[in-house]
């Protein structure tokens, strides 16, 4: 069995000795009093621990710290220091530390913060893996991301495929509703009945009833043979009834005898028949509000909403956005039998300022009409249809930076980086956006420039977004959430 792996980066030769000697036994330690070096280890050896000092002369041991997770997001790093307070802990917490200890370090208690490290590092891979199993297994049918709240949606569905159980799936027009039916539906036991899916919205409501539960010959004029409702076609299987909130309330009454009673009596028939159906119902609207409205029932809005599923707006999955896009295009290009492989950088930063009002569905229609349009193997933002760059404008304005002839184009750079930072109130997020370059590069090229230097020092957004950009290319702060006084 392979042994784990410890790094010490202490800037004191003794203290990586002790540190040494106490777990050589049980793990296989490195050890370095040079930060430069330290990294290079990581990089050479999968280090399992780095055990990190925080003062280490020149050098910062947050620098590390944050270099460190950035090559390897799975580190456990533990901050050991003689300078313990809460604040350098907070800050150590933000960048990704496991754990904080002070000096001078108790043995026994590092020992067991390097075993729980351990564990949290195999849970989390352990998870992740089954992240990896439900993304590889749901993109198949069609359900794509990799966010923390397609995850959740990805788990409440292996939870409750083989459930009889009326289920209620939520969310805006666009987000996937029918996809999570069909994946509940063919993921589960009843995979061997039909599913049957019905628009509410669709059908006309003197229709709707015959189309639910089917009809006699001769129940009305035009009926000239019996025909068999959605409920008996779903018979073992799956009933989805998209847009519930569409139906009469009539129909609504003699739908919650159904699922109540569990059969079903077609229009003109004295005689009731046995159904085994599960109903999956969807809706874009709140049905509750509609309950207080007194536009639908309480009673079958109890009875649907047993189980609900709640699909997140494109707008709140903006991690899931590459993915969504890569996954588009690889399935546009098939089907289009067109040879696109993927995206300019400016096309995609349009996409990335855009709301997608109608979320996955409207991305899928762009890809489609971008990569039908490509004259190239990438989008281009000419591929793009003209309202998302006039959405943009809208948002933005159209302004204009005057350019001298023969300005060095560095300084031109800079007058359009800092106009952007100023115009998006400090935002460098939305700034990187607009120019097409990553976090890190806009930080490394602020603190070559020195634009802070160049700013009016009364406290504006813009400075104070610009003072945490660190000189001479340190990265500044990666955690998910901001320091004090930096904005993003």
């Amino acid at each position: 069995m392979n042994r784990r792996k410890i790094l010490i980066l202490d800037d004191e030769p003794g203290i990586c000795s002790s540190l040494k000697f106490h777990f050589e036994d049980e793990y296989t330690v490195f050890q370095t009093q040079d930060p430069a070096e330290c990294l290079d280890i990581l990089r050479e050896h999968e280090i399992d621990v780095l055990l990190l000092d925080l003062m280490l002369g020149d050098t910062h041991g947050h620098q590390v710290l944050r270099e460190a997770r950035r090559m390897f997001p799975d580190l456990i790093v533990i901050i050991m220091t003689a300078y313990g307070t809460i604040p350098s802990t907070v800050e150590s917490m933000k960048a990704g530390a496991f754990s904080y200890l002070t000096k001078p370090v108790d043995l026994d208690e590092l020992g067991v913060l390097v075993k729980k490290g351990l564990e949290y590092a195999d849970l989390h891979r352990s998870i992740k893996s089954i992240g990896d199993d439900l993304y590889a297994k749901y993109a198949q049918m069609g359900i794509v991301g990799r966010s923390r709240a397609m995850e959740q949606v990805m788990a409440l569905i292996e939870k409750v495929r083989d459930i009889d159980s009326s289920i209620l799936v939520t969310g805006e027009s666009g987000t996937g509703k029918e996809l999570v039916a069909r994946a509940i539906h063919y993921g589960g036991k009843r995979r061997g009945g039909r599913f049957e899916a019905v628009n509410c919205a669709a059908i006309p409501r003197d229709l709707i009833e015959s189309e639910l539960f089917g009809y006699e010959k001769g129940a009305f004029t035009g009926a000239v043979q019996s025909k068999p409702g959605r409920f008996m076609l779903a018979n073992g299987g799956t009933l989805f009834l998209d847009e519930i909130s569409e139906l009469d309330l009539l129909v609504q009454s003699k739908l919650l005898r159904a699922l109540q009673e569990k059969e079903i009596s077609p229009l003109g028939s004295t005689s009731t028949h046995r159904v085994d159906v599960r109903i999956i119902a969807a809706t874009n609207k709140k049905l509750a509000s509609l309950v207080k409205a007194s536009q639908f029932r309480d009673d079958l809005f109890y009875r649907l909403n047993v189980i609900n599923i709640d699909l997140p707006p494109l707008r709140e999955r903006c991690d899931d956005l590459p993915i969504l896009v890569s996954h588009f295009i690889r399935k546009q290009a098939r089907l289009l039998g067109k040879r696109v492989t993927g995206i300019e950088a400016q096309a995609y930063a349009i996409l990335q300022g855009y709301s997608f009002p109608g979320n996955v569905r409207e991305l899928e229609n762009i890809i489609e009409r971008a990569v039908a349009l490509a004259e190239k193997d990438t989008i281009r933002v000419q591929d793009l249809p003209d309202h998302l760059y006039e959405y943009d404008r809208l948002r933005f304005g159209n302004h204009l930076l005057r350019v001298s002839l023969g300005e060095p184009l560095h300084e031109v750079e800079r007058r359009v980086i800092m106009a952007t930072l100023e115009r998006l109130n400090g935002s460098r997020k939305e700034a990187c956006r607009m120019l097409g370059i990553s976090e890190r590069g806009l930080r490394n090229k602020l603190a070559r420039y020195r634009v802070m230097r160049a700013l009016d020092a009364s406290g504006n957004r813009v400075h104070r977004a610009l003072v945490g950009c660190e000189p001479d290319g340190v990265a500044g702060n990666r955690g998910g959430t901001r320091a004090p006084g930096k904005y993003e």
